[in-house]
């Protein structure tokens, strides 16, 4: 059987966190340079119907679509290196096939069948892989299935894999990760880890195509014909997945090692001009090579795991190399940031961020560091709750609300300058009912954010419960808090700034989701430009 689109499967042996994501990302960027259209999805194993409910410390950061979609992170990776929006058929879940079986068991689909993982549940799982495939706008769909070959969870997902492989004999293959460790007292990198990862998969019924072997050192040609002897791999089928410097140095690396050149020769598809990524090596040289440096501080709650803010890390750098500048990031907690050590915490900073985040823990030492920012003038951005921060610091400290806040923490604040959205009032069930995906947003003339967008109309990615409280903006108006940016079908403010500060920016959405290596965010690259203004007037 013979298909018009076809699929790449990127599965993982020895050990989590290889960098499936950035490999499959990678590819799809190659593939993308030598002019075929490509899209990456993720497979989740976990139970959880979306990463929406998954605590930031577990799972890192939930990234956010277009279409208002709560997915796993690497859905990050996938746009900011295609410069594509995903979507809902991006990211499937083992909870999302079980719920979709499940009702369809219920509404009595299965004719009164016996309903079991095979083959329900693995059709299910076809059905949603070929999703992205069926409108014929893609010549290649790349699946990374998250987790490693030989998780329990992940067996239905590999059964489907050996499933489409057969049926679809010439349309797929696979690519598995895996790796060489080194053994320093041996001095040697060893190859026995791959070989059971790969006769573990064939146990499975699944014979990789391709492996890329992630190495700390070189993999030299007998190791390479070493591994493609024991594994069933032809020899120019075996990649050295070697450390990189930077994530943006893999799909160079991987150009290199000329992995779309064989993945588009096990897919029978021709081999066209080779890719050659100018813009793409232009950003990475840049950033290898910065002019200027600046320091900000990202001040959140969940800084422990980097993973959990990793959009903003990313918008951060794509704003630096946009200005010449190499943007050093201070990690602080924000549940350890006090009225009695924030001048010394932040003293040295040329920019603050202040991160979303749900929940009262770390809210006052977020405000802390609002005032701070505020007071001396230093460049600020708040996202979300950083933007909701900034409106409740301004409420009790210019306005001299005192008991001001947001409900989600204080219900019965005499001052609710954030409280929950009306559609919001009757929620019971916490998935996927916040207000989620991208909606227009109005900005106001010859405002900073204006200036920085150089637009008046914009769309951004919302991921939230509350929002500011217009019956309270005519205070802050009088008092120099300017809504620069408004929802214009419901008047909801969206962004704030201040009237007598150099750069003081807050935003109800997540500009951070839509920062690109191509494309890098307006406000970033004004936030940045900011700081770095800020550190020339400040440090001579």
């Amino acid at each position: 059987m013979s298909n018009s689109t076809k699929y790449v499967f990127v599965t993982g042996g020895v050990t989590s966190s290889l960098g499936k994501g950035i490999l499959s990302a990678s590819l799809a960027k190659l593939l993308q340079a030598r002019g075929y259209t490509a899209t990456i999805q993720k497979l989740d194993p976990y139970i959880n119907v979306d990463p929406g409910t998954l605590n930031p410390y577990e799972h890192g950061e939930c990234f956010v679509t277009d279409d208002g979609t709560e997915t796993d992170l690497d859905l990050g990776h996938y746009e900011r290196f295609l410069d594509v929006p995903t979507s809902q058929a991006n990211n499937v879940t083992t909870g999302k096939i079980y719920q979709s079986v499940i009702e369809k068991e219920r509404k009595g689909e299965f004719l009164g069948k016996t309903v079991q993982v095979i083959p329900h549940i693995t059709d299910e799982i076809k059905h949603r892989i070929q999703l992205l495939g069926k409108n014929g706008d893609f010549d290649i769909v790349i699946t990374e299935i998250g987790g490693t070959i030989g998780d329990i969870e992940s067996l239905p997902y590999v059964e489907a894999v050996r499933q489409m492989m057969w049926e679809f004999e010439n349309d797929c293959i696979v690519v598995h990760l895996t790796l060489v460790p080194y053994l320093s007292a041996a001095g040697e990198l060893k190859t026995k880890p791959t070989q059971h990862s790969v006769k573990q998969l064939l146990e499975f019924g699944v014979q990789p195509n391709i492996l890329c072997c992630r190495t700390e050192h070189e993999l030299d040609l007998k190791l390479r014909r070493k591994i493609a002897k024991f594994c069933n791999v032809s020899m120019n089928a075996v990649i050295e997945a070697k450390d990189a410097e930077s994530i943006y140095d893999v799909p160079i690396l991987m150009q290199e090692e000329e992995l779309d050149k064989v993945v588009l020769e096990k897919l029978h598809l021709p081999i066209k001009s080779s890719p050659s990524l100018t813009k793409w090596k232009a950003f990475t040289k840049k950033l290898k090579n910065p002019v200027m440096e600046t320091t900000v501080g990202l001040i959140g709650k969940y800084v422990e795991l980097k993973d959990s803010y990793k959009s903003i890390s990313e918008a951060i750098i794509h704003a630096g190399v946009s200005n010449n500048s190499k943007v050093n990031v201070k990690w602080i907690h924000s549940e350890k940031l006090t009225e009695n050590n924030v001048h010394n915490e932040l003293k040295d900073l040329n920019g603050i961020l202040v991160a979303p985040g749900f929940g009262s823990r770390g809210i006052p030492g977020k405000i802390c560091a609002v005032t701070y920012a505020r007071e001396n003038n230093i460049p600020f951005l708040g996202i979300c709750l950083g933007m909701q921060c900034a409106v409740i610091e301004f409420a009790r400290n210019v306005l001299k609300f005192e008991d001001a806040h947001t409900t989600e923490i204080s219900e019965y604040t005499e001052y609710p300058v954030i409280s929950l959205m009306e559609e919001q009032k009757k929620v019971s069930n916490f998935g996927g009912t916040m207000r989620l995906g991208a909606y227009s947003c109005e900005l106001k003339a010859k405002s900073l954010v204006s200036k920085a967008y150089n637009t008046e109309l914009i769309k951004e990615r919302h991921r939230h419960r509350y929002e500011f409280n217009n019956q309270f903006l005519k205070d802050f108006e009088k008092n120099g808090m300017i809504p620069s940016g408004k929802n214009p079908k419901t008047g909801l403010v969206e962004i704030i700034e201040l009237k007598n500060h150099p750069w003081f920016i807050g935003t109800q959405f997540h500009p951070e989701y839509k920062s690109t290596v191509i494309n890098p965010h307006p406000l970033f690259v004004a936030f940045i430009d900011a700081s770095l203004k800020y550190k020339e007037k400040n440090n001579g």
